[in-house]
């Protein structure tokens, strides 16, 4: 039974949002760990990872919600002992896929706390949601739908590209290449199961495209090579918008730098001393 236009639509949303976030925040965090002496994490980059957990749990519990409860959904319900088979086994094939994402989000959380877990997890917990995606896309009934099948099957590609970028970043932590891959990757989910959407299930209703029409698999293995392009071309404009807008947020005065924190302190380069206001000497 191909997937509900609405539904590609809600997951690509999913991954299109955290392609493109990621797309800005990654070069954005190396430009200023390339300049930072130390390369110690900041709690600004803690607060995001924790800002990224709750968006991801929020959504995917949302996702969950919707694809039980819609008209046509299962309602909690797996198996009818009416008619002695299971009940809508898209939507909870689709739920399940949610509930893994659900984890992810919350270990991306957990792991920022002061239980002071083992790093990496957060990664791996994103790894094991992309490969049950991956799994469940696979295996799934697809019948006489050749069409179908190969639209999928493509997904599954971008999927295992996210996360065997996922699985290395858990021994190869802030890796710019691998999250670049990585948002890539999840750009180009997003993109397809729109794709996807407007091939098997049409927004302006009708049947989808031609499951028996050679010259249609043929054109969508070309229009998935284009969204790799497109993903590419996204993250390439975002980096080069992100190193533009790091240069030109930053303060410089010649030899002087502007450091604002708790109070002004202007120190020269090059120097250990420090201008400070003269009735500050004794405080400070």
């Amino acid at each position: 039974m191909p997937m509900s236009f609405v539904g590609s639509a809600l997951r690509g949303t999913f991954f299109l949002i955290f392609g493109l976030w990621w797309s800005v925040r990654y070069p954005l965090k190396y430009l200023r760990r390339k300049g930072d002496a130390e390369g110690q994490p900041s709690s600004g980059t803690q607060r995001a990872e924790i800002f990224e957990g709750a968006v991801k749990a929020l959504f995917a519990l949302a996702g969950i919600l919707v694809e039980q409860f819609v008209p046509t959904g299962p309602h909690l319900k797996l198996y009818s002992p009416e008619t002695h088979s299971w009940t809508e086994l898209t939507h909870w094939h689709c739920s399940t896929i949610y509930l893994f994402f659900l984890l992810s989000g919350i270990m991306d959380m957990v792991s920022q706390s002061r239980l002071k877990l083992p790093p990496g997890l957060d990664r791996l917990s994103l790894c094991l949601a992309l490969l049950i995606e991956g799994l469940l896309f696979c295996f799934r009934d697809y019948g006489d739908a050749a069409l179908d099948h190969h639209l999928h099957s493509l997904l599954a590609m971008a999927i295992l590209a996210g996360a065997l970028c996922a699985l290395l970043e858990v021994f190869l932590r802030d890796h710019i290449v691998l999250e670049t891959l990585r948002t890539s990757s999840f750009l180009l989910q997003g993109s397809w199961l729109w794709q996807i959407g407007f091939v098997l299930s049409p927004p302006w209703g009708g049947p989808g495209w031609d499951q028996s029409d050679p010259s249609n698999l043929t054109f969508l293995t070309m229009c998935f090579c284009w969204h790799c392009l497109g993903a590419v071309a996204v993250v390439g404009a975002n980096s080069a918008a992100s190193r533009c807008c790091n240069e030109s947020c930053q303060l410089r005065f010649g030899d002087i730098d502007v450091e604002l924190d708790c109070g002004l302190c202007l120190r020269t380069k090059g120097s250990r001393g420090a201008l400070l206001p003269e009735s500050g000497a004794d405080d400070k």
